[in-house]
């Protein structure tokens, strides 16, 4: 901030204290204005999101990470439009942050969400099913297939890799 007065108040210690007060204070404003504009974003937004729940008419839980209800609001806002793949596969991936496929059965009026990236049960699978739930007609069931380790898979590793893989990567493990 000196740079905008004349050089004489650089040596004066009454500029100097005056100075390091009013720049200590436009860093806190810089800060607070930074902070404000990541709340207009859903994936940035942390005080903020509440008010993207109360917009989408979606039940505030703060006892859930900021992630999973990033991912409640961001599936909603993705979930509008006419019923498709394309839009389950849009909102699923919201959730699940990895690769979805969707594939329709219409001769047992049903679909599947099958979760490609994802081992395990995913963290967010009840919020997922309650958005899918809410997009699909009634008369469509929702099938979700989920991805295990094989056997196989388990025998090639090393004792330090098993070591590192939680149970509800096993099948049967996290039910």
């Amino acid at each position: 901030m000196f740079s905008y007065l004349p050089g004489y108040y650089e040596t004066s210690r009454i500029m100097q204290a005056d100075m390091n007060a009013k720049g200590a204070e436009m860093d806190l404003l810089f800060a607070a204005l930074d902070e404000t504009l990541q709340q207009f974003f859903v994936r940035t937004a942390t005080w903020g999101l509440d008010r993207w729940e109360s917009e989408l008419g979606i039940a505030t839980e703060l006892s859930k990470p900021l992630d999973q209800r990033r991912a409640v609001v961001e599936s909603k806002l993705r979930g509008s439009g006419k019923f498709s793949g394309r839009l389950v596969k849009s909102v699923a991936e919201a959730y699940d942050r990895g690769r979805v496929e969707v594939s329709f059965q219409p001769g047992e009026w049903r679909f599947t969400v099958k979760f490609v990236d994802t081992v395990g049960i995913p963290l967010n699978l009840d919020d997922l099913k309650a958005a899918i739930e809410e997009l699909k007609p009634a008369h469509l069931a929702a099938i979700y297939r989920l991805s295990y380790l094989t056997i196989a898979e388990v025998e090639a590793m090393t004792i330090k890799q098993m070591e590192s893989i939680t149970q509800d990567k096993l099948l049967g493990g996290g039910l």
